[in-house]
């Protein structure tokens, strides 16, 4: 090179051009996010093997019940609780053993009879008649001959077992038509073990952006060359492929790029052929520093941002062409995954569906008393609500999630766990704990509902979702729901409650502070199998005035707090009809029981009763409304969920849900 234009090159890196637009951070993230197109980008349908780490494009619903079939949750005796009334080790009771052994995968061919039993492993399918599971470890055997003038083996009990005693319930974890993930969950191993229990070999995710890494300098080698003096390793190029990856993802590896016009020209126009560019080195303004030059060809609107007041990552370049990110990072490590953290890892993270991410260790209260067996460190999982002492750490509710050892989806709905002590037998409602967290957001959901679980709340709450609202659903009933709405713990509780005395549905159950806004009607009846000669043809009066009294016409029964269950019993009046005490906890469970013949007749929604292709007798339609804090009546989520409960959309969607307005 001559003498004079090395003099001039010189000159031209001694003066540097300086940052004459250095702005704060807020200020480029605002410019950087005013131009971008935050959306997905697209969606692929993958194996449910290729699941792991993609994000969910829409809802997933489940067809079938979880568990399909009433199962034993320990190895030990199928029986009618009944007959072990009363059993002690002093006092045990016989019963005589069927012919049968129930191993999993089998299914039962001899009913439960009163004063018989039936040997059940884990996972075994209950047979008809039993309601009930008395594990080994409380029985007893004994053969007898023709002398002792009872031959046979004989089962001897020594513990009095309860109506559903380690019995996991047809429906109990996830019911048919339920949502058991929503669009935009990243798909873990809990979420993936969600999708397999509903029998679900492909997933429909959103499309993986692909994002170009490019290093730039002259300085550079790539990892596992020959290196001198004055040289360094690219470790930029390596470490954002890592966090790419960890974003949900696919980096594009463009390799380095010397400081020079016609390499970064070509490589960048590569680049952009994907979802985003990200460039690291050559951002600053020093001399071979060229990147930002090359981007600054960009239009529509190109730089948006090239001097940030952050130490380290002051040089930070933020573009964007054609709705996407183009991003020069500072070259040294450091202000690298500084800047890329704060700047880019959000964007990416929208790109590819996922929610913004946050990580917290929390304190909350148990709003419920929370049984526990002595012996034994016990964990649990919990929900988090904000109290109603608002958005303080002291101010969450943790909601156990009960759906025990066998359920799946226990983990997949939960922020965290709390442990109970081995010596404890009780936590009592109020008291303070610590919950662990599972890795999700606590950012508070814009809409709390804790209540009565119905699928026809789906019309309302997808669409909130769909707004870009987020939505925390507890299913705790309609008694834990309007106790939840009294200690100011939810926006909506939805109760359909019937008092007994006058037969008016929920407004005989508020109290001050509360109020109730109308809901949809739903039609509760009996629920039968097609053909069945003892309903079929007849009005719900006349059904229940013939098998109330019939020894084998069994009855699948509600939980007690439930809506159903007080209409239930209050037409059955002092009436116990077999079955009374078994009790389901939700619509489905009662139809599949049903559905599947361990029960005759069961008092259930008629829309239930279509899911499962049952006969139904009208008995009445009760009125599903949700209970509002008064106070919260002015939050923008509650005023749009009432919007949209009222909206001609959603009335027609519940409407061919076989609800009414």
């Amino acid at each position: 090179m001559p003498t004079e234009d090395i003099r001039r090159f010189v000159a031209q890196a001694a003066r540097q051009e300086q940052f004459l637009d250095v702005i704060s951070g807020e200020e480029a993230r605002a410019r950087f996010h005013r131009h971008l197109d935050l959306t997905p980008r697209g969606r692929d349908v993958v194996p449910l093997a290729a699941a792991l780490g993609r994000v969910l494009a829409e809802d997933a619903t489940a067809g079938v019940d979880v568990p399909g079939f009433d199962r034993a949750v320990v190895d030990g005796f199928a029986v009618r609780a009944d007959d072990t009334a009363g059993a002690t080790e002093d006092t045990p009771v016989r019963l005589r053993l069927n012919a049968e052994v129930l191993a999993a995968g089998r299914t039962p061919t001899i009913p439960v009879a009163p004063g018989t039993a039936t040997v059940i492993a884990t996972g075994g399918m209950m047979p008809r008649g039993a309601d009930a599971v008395v594990m080994v470890e409380h029985t007893d055997t004994e053969e007898t001959g023709a002398a002792a003038g009872e031959t046979g083996l004989w089962l001897v009990v020594g513990k009095a077992a309860t109506p559903g005693a380690f019995v996991a319930a047809a429906g109990s974890d996830i019911g048919r038509g339920e949502v058991v993930l929503r669009r935009g969950q990243l798909l873990t191993s809990r979420e993936i073990g969600v999708l397999a229990a509903i029998g679900q070999a492909e997933v429909t995710v959103f499309r993986r952006p692909r994002v170009a890494i490019l290093s730039t300098g002259d300085e550079l080698v790539a990892p596992g060359q020959p290196i001198r003096p004055g040289l360094v390793y690219d470790s930029n190029a390596a470490i954002l492929a890592a966090a790419v990856t960890e974003l949900g993802c696919e980096p594009v590896a463009l390799g380095i790029a010397a400081d020079d016009d016609e390499s970064l020209d070509r490589l960048i126009a590569q680049g952009l052929a994907c979802d985003a560019l990200l460039l690291s080195g050559g951002t600053s303004k020093g001399a071979g520093d060229r990147s930002h030059a090359m981007i600054a060809r960009l239009t529509d609107p190109g730089i948006v941002a090239h001097g940030v007041a952050l130490k380290p990552g002051k040089p930070l370049c933020l573009a964007v062409t054609a709705g996407k990110p183009v991003v020069v990072l500072p070259g040294f490590p450091t202000s690298a995954m500084f800047t890329f953290h704060s700047f880019v890892a959000p964007v990416l993270r929208a790109l590819a569906g996922l929610p913004p991410a946050t990580t917290e260790a929390v304190a909350a209260t148990l709003p419920v008393r929370l049984g526990s067996e002595r012996g034994r460190t016990e964990y649990v999982m919990v929900s988090l609500v904000q109290g109603a002492d608002g958005a303080e750490a002291d101010g969450l509710a943790a909601y156990p999630l009960s759906k025990g050892s066998g359920a799946v989806t226990a983990f997949s709905h939960a922020d965290g766990f709390l442990a109970i002590d081995a010596q404890a037998e009780a936590v009592e409602a109020g008291t303070p704990v610590s919950v662990q967290l599972l890795g999700r957001s606590l950012a508070p959901a814009d809409l709390i509902v804790v209540g009565s679980q119905c699928l026809g709340l789906n019309a309302v709450l997808g669409r909130l979702i769909a707004d870009g609202m987020t939505v925390k659903a507890l299913n705790v009933g309609s008694s834990g729901g309007l106790a939840a709405a009294r200690r100011g713990e939810c926006d909506l509780a939805p109760i359909h409650l019937m008092d007994a005395a006058t037969g008016a549905y929920n407004t005989p159950f508020l109290s001050p502070g509360l109020e109730l806004v109308p809901g949809y009607r739903r039609m509760q009846g009996i629920l039968f199998r097609p053909g069945d000669g003892r309903f079929a043809g007849k009005t719900a009066e006349e059904a229940l005035a013939g098998v109330a009294g019939q020894a084998d016409c069994i009855l699948i029964n509600r939980n007690a707090g439930s809506g159903t269950r007080i209409l239930t019993d209050r037409l059955l009046g002092g009436v116990r009809p077999t079955g009374y005490w078994t009790q389901a906890k939700s619509h489905n469970a009662v139809a599949v029981a049903v559905a599947q013949g361990r029960a005759d007749w069961g008092v259930a929604i008629s829309s239930a009763a279509s899911l499962y292709g049952l006969g139904f007798l009208p008995l009445r339609e009760e009125h599903y409304d949700f209970v509002l804090p008064t106070s919260r009546r002015d939050r923008p989520a509650v005023r749009r969920f009432i919007a949209l409960l009222e909206s001609a959309e959603v009335v027609q969607a519940l409407r061919e849900m076989g609800f009414s307005r």
